[in-house]
């Protein structure tokens, strides 16, 4: 498992201050008010920054972090990730996991068929989709519903599922 979780990346710069419009990859954009710090993937490096300000503008979090106070100093971080350690991730209920976590999983039928691997998650309004890839290369798409996905074992990458009628 990584040890860094993506919450976010850097979609443009907000005034002239150092503030950035950051587009959620979490699935709760209220996170970010309680984030103290984040690591600034820069491709080159990871910088730690320290969290001074949250504010929210559709569906986006304005950030603004300690030390950074003008445009030019943040500009230059336009379309990079930010990054939490698992240990500063919000905690998991029971049955819920990381995205990150079940890409290329083995998804096996109820009757322990291989079906393929999930390659992508899609995150939509009602539920997620599993984007399944046969090993014919075929895409399948499964509901996240508990009537679809019978189990997800993250320790050894394995989803088992109940295909539903229509959807091969």
């Amino acid at each position: 498992m990584n040890e860094y979780l993506r919450v976010g990346v850097i979609s443009s710069t907000h005034g002239i201050r150092g503030e950035v419009k950051v587009f959620p990859t979490t699935d709760d954009i209220n996170r970010f008010k309680y984030l103290k710090h984040v690591i600034l993937d820069t491709g080159k490096e990871q910088l730690e920054l320290e969290v001074e300000g949250v504010k929210f503008f559709k569906q986006q979090a304005i950030l603004k972090f300690k030390g950074i106070d003008n445009i030019n100093d943040i500009e230059k971080y336009k379309g990079k990730d930010l990054l939490v350690t698992r240990e500063n991730a919000v905690k998991l209920e029971d049955d819920e996991y990381f995205i990150y976590d079940i890409i290329g999983s083995k998804v096996i039928t109820e009757d322990e068929a291989e079906l393929g691997e999930l390659t992508e998650v899609m995150t939509t309004g009602a539920n997620d989709v599993y984007i399944v890839k046969t090993k014919e290369g075929k895409e399948i798409l499964l509901p996240s519903i508990k009537e679809c996905i019978l189990d997800v074992d993250v320790t050894n990458k394995i989803i088992k599922v109940h295909v539903l009628p229509g959807l091969l």
